[in-house]
């Protein structure tokens, strides 16, 4: 009888083995086809990557630091659709036309922020980073903005200096999790195809509202009833921030 129990406890010591062994060739897999690996945290310094999984909202987003024709036409699409996103754009590119950004937050979508000057975080010193986010704050208060707090960094660089940074200054760092590259302009069908065969509940989408993007606006025109479709809700960042039980995850 005493060597049935040790017999069990070494199954179950196996079987143990096993599953470690595969969780880290599942770890290997995903980092070799680099995707982003998230974990829940309680950490200080967090980077909020995905709401939770259990609602319907998704999260439309969109980065802008430079042009002003292309915006037009995915808000007027965003109208026709009933769709509330969240805006992320640079201080620098808000200064120069303030119109426009009015013209965001008119029709109820969030805003967010780029930082001020469009260069990536991790090519400067943490001052550096410092007096750009500073900068940016003072940019978007002086333009009667100054509730913004969701910070997306540009080209999405940032290391634990900048969030830890970013979080002293009452910022929140926001990524995301769906991204179908539309500023290469890979056409309109694959945009829509990509974001309809990735997004899942609580995700973040990835879009651009620059001049570079010639086929988003278009793209958007299947996408939006097509997430409806699916059963998706449109909600802000800050939406999904606030859903019951969604936790910031850290980036490993």
């Amino acid at each position: 009888m005493n060597h049935f129990y040790v017999w069990r406890l070494d199954k179950l010591k196996y079987v143990g083995l096993i599953i470690i062994l595969l969780a880290l060739a599942i770890t290997y897999v995903l980092v070799g086809q680099g995707k982003s690996l998230f974990v829940f945290s309680n950490e200080p310094s967090s980077v909020f990557v995905k709401g939770n999984n259990k609602e319907n909202g998704v999260a439309l987003t969109f980065n802008i630091s430079w042009g002003e024709e292309k915006v037009h036409d995915i808000l007027k699409e965003l109208k026709k659709h009933d769709v509330r996103t969240t805006f992320f754009v640079s201080g620098e590119w808000a200064e120069r036309h303030p119109e426009i950004v009015e013209k965001i937050v008119e029709a109820e979508h969030e805003l967010g922020m780029l930082g001020y000057h469009y260069k990536s975080y991790l090519e400067q010193d943490v001052d550096q980073v410092r007096r750009d986010l500073l900068q940016a704050k003072e940019i978007f208060k002086k333009l009667g903005y100054s509730n913004v707090e969701l910070l997306r960094t540009p080209n999405g660089h940032f290391n634990e200096e900048v969030v830890e940074l970013a979080e002293s200054l009452d910022l929140k760092v926001v990524q995301w999790n769906v991204n179908p590259n539309d500023w290469k302009n890979p056409g309109s069908e694959y945009i829509v195809d990509t974001v309809m065969k990735d997004t899942s509940k609580g995700d973040i989408i990835l879009l651009h509202a620059s001049d570079a993007v010639k086929q988003t606006a278009n793209a958007l025109q299947t996408l939006l009833p097509g997430l409806k479709k699916k059963g998706f809700e449109f909600i802000t960042i800050s939406q999904m921030m606030n859903q019951a039980q969604v936790e910031a995850k850290l980036v490993e």
